[in-house]
Order: structure tokens, then sequence, then C-alpha cells
């Protein structure tokens, strides 16, 4: 069995709620995103109005009929911040799984290989590195055109090196156990051997990196949108509302609650990350059931 199986199985439930006592913030960061969450499956039953609808007071400051005001062109915002959770945490989600997917194939093929396919593997990687990641973000959107389709794309190509460094490294260290050595020379194949008992040992480590890189794909997926290389008007997306309220600083709101948004759920899943971290660590678990 995977150490990772091992540490899963080992955290029972009465630890995982002590756990919740001592990490607070663990508590809150789950609670907010499953909040947005919620609001973005049910958007359309929670939203009093439409997010394109034009039937409003432009430019309204917030009221009981409308919370958040209205935008220039009379839209309700709190409807748009509502149905922008629709567009930014699902697309968040889907790309960091592909980002996962890419970057943990390279990273296991490298470290597990070796030779000439890690040198090229990890060059390679080397090479997305040497770029902040918004600055070669905004360059592949741009090459690609405006979108969000093309904003995602752009967004997993700046991610995948994290996890094939990552996993590499991962890889490299499991690779050289006694029970990955004994199937080697069992006769086990090279892929039976990657995929049974190597790679379900680095899970727990990918995992907290994607609840970590969640919030950084909704602050750059919103950055892209920000910069107009994202989502296109009329789209009610978080990024791209703060930037139209940065044209109309006298109508605050505009841009404040979908920044206010923004902050939320980011805030929430670099909560979540971080206590994942610490549960998935062996020695902060090993610390923990020698404190109770």
């Amino acid at each position: 069995m995977s150490a990772f199986a091992i540490r899963v199985r080992g955290y029972s439930g009465r630890n995982i709620l002590v756990s919740a006592r001592r990490q607070p913030l663990a508590a809150i960061g789950v609670v907010i995103a499953v909040t947005w969450i919620v609001v973005a499956i049910f958007a359309p039953l929670i939203a009093p109005y439409g997010p394109l609808a034009q039937n409003f007071t432009a430019s309204q400051a917030p009221t009981l009929h409308h919370p958040f005001g209205t935008d220039e062109l009379g839209r309700d915002v709190f409807s748009r911040v509502i149905y922008g959770s629709r567009v930014s945490i699902p697309i968040a989600l889907v790309l960091v799984a592909c980002a996962a997917m890419i970057g943990g194939l390279i990273g296991a093929i490298s470290g597990y290989f070796r030779g000439v396919t890690d040198g090229v593997l990890m060059r390679s990687a080397d090479l997305v590195f040497a770029f902040p990641p918004i600055i070669l973000a905004m360059v592949v959107a741009a090459v690609l055109g405006r979108g969000l389709t093309n904003a995602a794309l752009a967004i997993v190509i700046v991610a995948w090196p994290s996890y094939a460094r990552v996993v590499r490294g991962l890889v490299l260290s499991v690779g050289e156990s006694e029970y990955v050595q004994s199937a080697r020379l069992l006769g086990a194949p090279a892929r039976v051997a990657l995929f049974r008992d190597v790679l379900p040992n680095v899970a727990g480590s990918v995992l907290v990196l994607m609840t970590l890189d969640l919030a950084t794909a909704i602050l750059l997926l919103s950055g892209l949108s920000f910069l107009g290389l994202g989502a296109q008007p009329p789209q009610a997306e978080w990024g791209s509302m703060v930037a139209d309220g940065t044209q109309y600083f006298q109508w605050w709101w505009m841009g404040t609650f979908p920044g206010l948004a923004i902050f939320t759920v980011v805030l929430a899943f670099n909560f979540i990350g971080d206590s994942l971290r610490d549960i998935f660590d062996p020695r902060t678990a090993w610390r923990t059931q020698d404190e109770q």
C-alpha cells in the first residue's frame, strides 16, 4: 500500500475534527469555498436579476433592491458578481486539473526514466520558468487571441512546469525505495511500476499544490480579463468587472465588490492548501497525533 494511502487511512475522522479545531483558518477556507461553489451552481436561483439586464438606473449606489449597486449600463452588480462565479471557479478547476495531469505525467516520465528524456523535459520546464507567469500568460493569450478559452490555455502553459518539477523530485526519491526496486527486479514493466508503485506516493503533494494553484489560477484568469485578454463584454467575469470599475472611480461599488469576490475565493483556497500541506506532511501529522 502506498504511503499516501496509509497516511489518509490513518487520519481518522476524530483526527480531522481535532485538526479543524486547531486550524480554524482551514474551517474558514472550507466554508468560504463551499459557499462560492454553491453560489456558482445555483446562480440562476440566487441572482435577483439577469447578468445582462439593463433595466435599472445607471450608476446607482447600493440600495435594498441593488445591494451592490448598478454599473454604468444599468446592470445589477450583485447579479453579475454571482454569475461571475460560474466563470472563474469552474474554469480554474478545469485548467488546474489539466496542468496537474500534463505536468505530473511529464515529471513522472522525467524522474523515472532519467537520462536524455529527463534533460529534454526539464529544460523545457526551465524555459517556461524563465519568464514571470503573468507576462508569459499575457504573451500566449495575445498570440492566441482574446477570449476565455485562449486565456485558460495560456494559464495551463504557464502552470504545468510546477507540477513537473514537484512530481519529478518525488519520483526520484520514491524510485530509489526498496519496494519499487524489488518490483522492477521481479520483472514488472516500467509503466506498471510507475503508475502502481510510484505515482500514488506523490498524490498528496500534488493535491496540495493543486489547491494552492486554484488561487493562483483565479488570479491569473482575472488578471488576463482585467487586461482585456480573457472574458469579453458583455460576459460577467470578475476581472473584467474590476477593469470596468477602474474607469469610474467615483462609483466605487463597480470594482470593489468583484474585487472582494476574487479576494475571498483566493484566500479560501490558500487556507485550504496550507491546511492540506500540514495534514499530508508526515512530520506534522505525527506531531498532531502525539499531542492528542
